[in-house]
C-alpha cells in the first residue's frame, strides 16, 4: 500500500476560494474584513510568518495592518497598542506574533487581545469555549489539520484518533476538535510508555512533537490517516516532519508531506477566522 498524499497547498487554495466568496459578500455590504498583526523585534522566522499572513490577506482582498515594534518595546507600550487595535472597528482579527522578547509576559499579552478579535484562538475565553463545545475561534493549525482530514474524505466519527503532543497551540485543541467530531481520542506525551502501542491503534494519527522523524512506519496502523504537524530544519538545511515520511507512506492510507501539508492550512484558517469575525461583527 502506498498512501494517498494529502496536498495541503491545493486544499488551502480551495478553502481560500470559499472564504474569499464570504469576504466578497461582506465587501458588497461595505465591510472589509481586517487583520492586524503585531511583531516585536527582529526574529527572522517571525518576519517570514508575518509577511505570509499579510500576503494571504492581500490575496483575499482583506484589509491588513502590520505593526512592527522594536525589540526594546516595553510591555506597557505593547499593551497600549493592543488596546488601540481592540477599539478599532476596522480590525476584526488581531494577533501578536510569538515569541515576544523575554521582558514581555506573553500570557498577559494574549489575555489583552479582545476575545472577539482573537483569531489565533489563544485567549482563555476562546480556549474554554472550544473545550465546552461552543467554539468561537479554533487555533489555526489544528483547525487546518481537521479541514485537511475532512477534505480528503477521511472518516472521523467513530474512529480512534491518537494525538502525539499536548501543546496548547496544537495537541490539546486538536484533541478537542476531534472529540467534537465524535472520534475516540487518546493524547500521548513524551512520557507515554510504549508510544508505539498507542500509535499502532490509531485510525487517525496526528503528530506534533518537534522531534524529527520520531514516528516510523512500523508505528503506524495500516491504512491510517497520518497528519504530520512537525516542521524541523535538519543540518543539511532540508525540512522534515515529526513522521518518517518514506517509511510511513508505505503503511498509511493518507499522509501529509512536510513541507506542503499542514503548513499552508495554518495561514488559510487565520484568514478564515478573520472573515468569520467580520461576519459576526456585521450580524
Amino acid at each position: 500500500m502506498t498512501a494517498r498524499i494529502i496536498d495541503g497547498k491545493a486544499i488551502a487554495q480551495e478553502v481560500r476560494a470559499e472564504w474569499k466568496l464570504r469576504a466578497d459578500a461582506l465587501k458588497a455590504r461595505g465591510i472589509t474584513p481586517g487583520l492586524a498583526v503585531i511583531i516585536v523585534g527582529e526574529d527572522p522566522a517571525s518576519k517570514v510568518y508575518v509577511a505570509n499572513k499579510v500576503k494571504a490577506c492581500a490575496e483575499l482582498g482583506l484589509h491588513s495592518v502590520h505593526v512592527a515594534l522594536p525589540a526594546d518595546t516595553s510591555e506597557t507600550a505593547l499593551l497600549a497598542k493592543i488596546a488601540e487595535l481592540n477599539a478599532d472597528p476596522k480590525i476584526h482579527g488581531l494577533l501578536v506574533q510569538l515569541p515576544v522578547p523575554k521582558h514581555i509576559n506573553s500570557d498577559k499579552v494574549l489575555n489583552a487581545i479582545s476575545p472577539e478579535k482573537d483569531v489565533d484562538g489563544f485567549h482563555p475565553l476562546n480556549v474554554g469555549a472550544l473545550a465546552t463545545g461552543n467554539m468561537r475561534f479554533a487555533p489555526c493549525t489544528p483547525y487546518g489539520a481537521l479541514i485537511l482530514l475532512q477534505k480528503s474524505g477521511v472518516e472521523i466519527e467513530g474512529k480512534h484518533a491518537v494525538v502525539v503532543g499536548r501543546s496548547n497551540i496544537v495537541g490539546k485543541p486538536m484533541a478537542l476538535l476531534l472529540l467534537q467530531h465524535n472520534a475516540t481520542v487518546t493524547i500521548c506525551t513524551s512520557k507515554t510508555s510504549d508510544l508505539a502501542k498507542h500509535t499502532r491503534d490509531a485510525d487517525i494519527l496526528v503528530v506534533a512533537t518537534g522531534k524529527p522523524r520520531m514516528i516510523t512506519g512500523d508505528m503506524i496502523k495500516p491504512g491510517a490517516a497520518v497528519i504530520d504537524v512537525g516542521i524541523n530544519r535538519m543540518a543539511d538545511g532540508k525540512l522534515c516532519g515529526d513522521v518518517d515520511f518514506e517509511s510511513a507512506k508505505e503503511v498509511a492510507g493518507w499522509i501529509t508531506p512536510v513541507p506542503g501539508g499542514v503548513g499552508p492550512m495554518t495561514i488559510t484558517m487565520l484568514v478564515a477566522n478573520t472573515v468569520q469575525s467580520a461576519e459576526r461583527a456585521a450580524a
